[in-house]
């Protein structure tokens, strides 16, 4: 086995793909899950554990945690996928949405980067390093008028990438992943598809391969820490 590697959210779309895709690779897979979902037949089937965790709540966390520390004695990486998109709107809190949208992409993130970075030490590759991976946003550097403290939350999980990438370095490679949109949803209807078509110079959606693919990359690296890779299609460019 090539090493164990540790995905939150990993029940559906990308975590779900990318989870696949490292266990035929050879690595051993652990996922977090919120939610009972039909998927996790197949992650359990093609080897991969699954483990309830609800990031929103600091027990269900600390809990987590606990129970990785006692599942694995060592981590090749830890990718941190788990998200809550929350919108600000007329019926909701807005305390209770940027609480949520903190604790999920920030305090969860923060607390397992501390809590689990001597298993990542003991994983380290045959370059005597191992990785902790942010899947961050498009909005993070650019800000959203319709969700607020997400874009807020994910803005702290790619500052967050420096300090640990200082405070880690060199055993433990810290990088981001900021994706505008890899994939679309089943639930997203034409008219959607095509307005968000025009957003980027290349066509959006492409799937699941193209962070995959990055993942790769910074699995494989040795000298990539302390970065935010985007993943947008050139929105950047056309936005500007």
């Amino acid at each position: 086995m090539k090493g164990e590697i540790l995905i939150t959210g990993g029940a559906q779309r990308f975590g779900r793909a990318l989870a696949l895709d490292l266990a035929g690779q050879g690595y051993g897979v652990s996922i977090s899950y919120r939610q009972p979902r039909d998927s996790l037949a197949e992650l359990e089937g093609a080897g991969i554990k699954c483990l309830q965790a609800d990031f929103s709540h600091e027990d269900s966390t600390t809990e987590f945690i606990a129970r990785i520390r006692k599942t694995l004695a060592s981590l090749r990486a830890l990718i941190h996928n788990a998200s809550d998109w929350i919108p600000e709107s007329v019926q909701s809190n807005p305390a209770d949405v940027m609480r949520q949208n903190w604790a999920v992409h920030v305090q969860a993130p923060y607390l397992m980067n501390l809590a689990l970075a001597d298993l990542l030490r003991k994983g380290a590759d045959q370059h005597g390093q191992a990785d902790i991976i942010h899947l961050t946003d498009y909005v993070a550097g650019r800000g959203s008028s319709k969700h607020i403290a997400y874009a807020a939350s994910k803005a702290a999980l790619e500052n967050m990438t420096l300090s640990f990438a200082s405070s880690l370095a060199p055993a433990i490679k810290v990088n981001s992943i900021a994706p505008a949109l890899l994939m679309f949803r089943d639930s997203d209807d034409a008219e959607y598809r095509q307005r968000v078509r025009t957003k980027s110079l290349l066509a959006p959606g492409p799937g699941a391969e193209e962070g995959i693919s990055v993942v790769q990359m910074l699995l494989s690296s040795s000298y990539i820490t302390g970065r935010s890779i985007p993943l947008d299609g050139g929105r950047h460019i056309k936005n500007g």
